[in-house]
């Protein structure tokens, strides 16, 4: 195939240049609903339903490290002071003999040292409840959608929409919701309507509004529907 040519203006022909596509280039194809920047967009991996399930958010617990951290700092300052100072050939300080005096003479079976090494058993099993739980017990784990994304959901807000879901019942006169990290418990006075239809018609409801919440482990539901109490 010969190349393609063209006038110059003068009578002469001359070569034009042609534009290749590169073999990597894609185009657009009419009616396909697909451009070339959407082809090849790649969006991110959605987690399956067996790989949602998060555990629950750990707390950093801040004070309780900072306070045991500053009490160490204390007692090993104090220790350090006091036999460098019996190093340089002073005298110990007088809390120190006071209290070897002490740990010398009495038993163990005196009440001071049953005191003493209770609060220290206390004070450990706590240390190892803080170290071994997540805690941030207020939080409720969200699904994921995205691999790098986590999220969570505060009970109290939670259940302010279950709250504002319920009162959109026809019937319901007031709402009081109770959430847990595993129940719902939705306490409904109705002042008209059949019971037994504010309590189905509050059990559709909340079911959906609990899926809308997007929770990897969504609560059990319990509700109950009464009439208000009377005045007086």
């Amino acid at each position: 195939m010969s190349e393609p040519q063209g006038f110059d203006g003068s009578g002469n022909t001359r070569r034009l240049p042609v534009l290749e596509k590169p073999d990597d280039a894609t185009t657009d194809t009419p009616g396909s609903g697909q451009s070339s920047s959407t082809a090849a967009y790649d969006p991110l991996p959605v987690l399956g339903d067996g790989e949602d399930r998060n555990g629950r958010f750990w707390s950093a617990r801040r004070v309780p490290a900072a306070v045991l951290a500053l009490l160490l700092l204390i007692v090993a300052g104090a220790f350090l002071y006091d036999i460098t100072a019996v190093r340089a050939h002073r005298q110990a300080m007088s809390w120190r003999r006071s209290l070897a005096g002490q740990l010398a003479q009495r038993p163990l079976d005196d009440t001071w040292v049953l005191v003493g090494a209770g609060v220290a058993v206390v004070l450990g099993a706590w240390l190892l409840v803080l170290a071994v739980t997540p805690g941030l017990r207020d939080v409720l784990p969200m699904r994921r959608t995205h691999a790098d994304v986590r999220a969570g959901l505060h009970r109290a807000a939670a259940a302010m929409v279950l709250r504002d879901r319920a009162v959109e019942v026809s019937g319901v006169q007031s709402v009081r919701v109770r959430m847990t990290r595993t129940r719902a418990d939705v306490r409904a006075v109705s002042h008209f309507r059949e019971l037994d239809d504010v309590r189905a018609d509050l059990d559709d409801v909340l079911a959906h509004a609990i899926r809308s919440l997007g929770l990897s482990r969504p609560p059990a539901l319990s509700v109950r529907v009464a009439r208000p109490g009377r005045k007086g």
